[in-house]
């Protein structure tokens, strides 16, 4: 057993049969053993879409330089963050957009560019398949949930009449910084007792690798569009922008509000326009590079569909067979001392392994109290922690990794540190 996922699996499996047999769920936990698996293919496939549609216009991107462009910008930071990785290479790049769309709440976004940051990072990876150092230390900060703006979490609130819907965003970044932080040192120390498997540096007078003779390989040269028509693709763009800021500012009756609305709805048209238009000026023929980018999303979708059903259908048994009930029954001595809510603690223990039931369980919460203090919680547990084991599952799945190693360790580290800096600043701000 050297991955960790082999005794995770198994260990789900068992609790739930457990679990079953002891509260007499055991017709409910063979129903959902069915059902989940259907759900986990229906996931998959309604990936395909997303995947294929970002993807592609990652491609754009890619051939415009672009990425290449964001990397050098950021590579002070990300160089000290992913010592073993290329300055230019577009994992960096990938690595930065996709940080910088969950940031923002993008989800749809976010998750194909961290498969093509997975992907990337796995074509340097000296040991197919293994997990490198700063593969998990990227499926850490993934899974620590680097949020500035919870929008969903946000919208359920004010959907359930809470007085002040917002007023969870500074209790969420004060946590998603704690659980940020935490993921960054729990995945370094890891890997200071773990056998390194990034490739060294190059010494003086070595030959390049394959990697660099592709990049220093001649890139084709486009042609560029005319003048006239670079004028009417920024004029239009200029046109988007204005009538979007009179239209959103007009009908928003705040600036919080108008901000919703912007990454709501409108960043994302705005942003695939943006991408289509860099490479149209830079001369790339945008549809043939984007349908070219976009047969990754099927590939993807399928190499991930085997590693969802089964962690999925583990994770429904145990839910099914009441495995997260009795978690948090025999947890609750221990948490109420620090003030735990106990209707919180059970969808604090699911957060880790299904998002869509600890948001159910969340708006549950919050429409049953939504100014009370487990609402206020649940909100901020919700909005600074991410779904670690789905994650997992579709960002190494993707780039065929079978042995995660301690990403799973440190991930869970940054879960943990997430929801006691919620309680901290919640019970603080409350």
């Amino acid at each position: 057993m050297k991955s960790p996922m082999n005794l995770v699996w198994y260990g789900l499996l068992l609790a739930s049969v457990m679990t079953a047999a002891a509260t007499g769920h055991m017709e409910a936990v063979t129903k959902v053993s069915f059902e989940a698996a259907k759900e986990a293919v229906n996931l998959a496939i309604g990936l395909i879409g997303p995947m294929a549609l970002w993807l592609g216009l990652m491609k754009i991107a890619e051939k415009g330089g672009l990425l290449q462009t964001i990397a050098r910008a950021l590579r002070p930071v990300m160089t000290r963050l992913f010592p073993g990785i290329p300055s230019d290479h577009p994992a960096m790049s990938a690595m930065v957009l996709n940080l910088s769309a969950n940031a923002l709440g993008l989800g749809n976004a976010a998750t194909p560019f961290g498969v093509k940051a997975m992907m990337e990072l796995e074509k340097i990876n000296p040991n197919p398949g293994v997990a490198t150092h700063a593969m998990c230390l990227f499926l850490a900060i993934n899974t620590s949930s680097v949020t500035l703006l919870p929008l969903g979490v946000m919208a359920v609130r004010a959907a359930a009449g809470a007085s002040e819907p917002a007023n969870i965003v500074f209790p969420t970044i004060f946590a998603t910084t704690v659980s940020t932080t935490v993921a960054i040192l729990a995945a370094k120390l890891l890997a200071r007792g773990a056998r390194d498997t990034m490739p060294a540096a190059a010494p003086p007078g070595r030959a390049p690798d394959p990697l660099e003779e592709e990049d220093n390989r001649p890139q084709p040269v486009y042609a560029r569009p005319h003048p006239v028509f670079i004028f009417m693709i920024a004029a239009c763009l200029l046109f988007i922008l204005g009538a979007g800021a009179y239209h959103v500012f007009l009908s928003s009756p705040d600036a919080a509000s108008a901000l919703k609305d912007i990454l709501s709805f409108w960043l994302i048209p705005i942003l695939m326009l943006s991408l289509a238009s860099y490479g149209l000026l830079k001369g790339i023929p945008v549809y043939e590079s984007a349908c070219e980018g976009a047969k990754e999303g099927f590939d993807v979708a399928v190499k991930i569909m085997p590693y969802l059903v089964l962690i999925l259908v583990a994770i429904g048994m145990f839910r099914a067979s009441g495995g997260f009930e009795a978690a948090a029954h025999l947890l609750n001595p221990l948490t109420s001392v620090v003030g735990f809510p106990a209707e919180v603690l059970p969808m604090a223990i699911l957060r880790p392994l299904s998002g869509s039931g600890a948001f159910a369980l969340m708006s549950e919460i919050v429409s049953r109290a939504p100014d009370s203090f487990a609402a206020y919680l649940a909100s901020t547990i919700q909005g600074s922690t991410e779904t670690t084991f789905y994650v997992l599952a579709v960002y190494f799945g993707a780039a065929g990794i079978k042995n995660p190693r301690y990403a799973i360790w440190a991930a869970l580290a940054a879960d943990f540190a997430g929801i006691a800096a919620s309680l901290f600043i919640c019970r603080v701000t409350w």
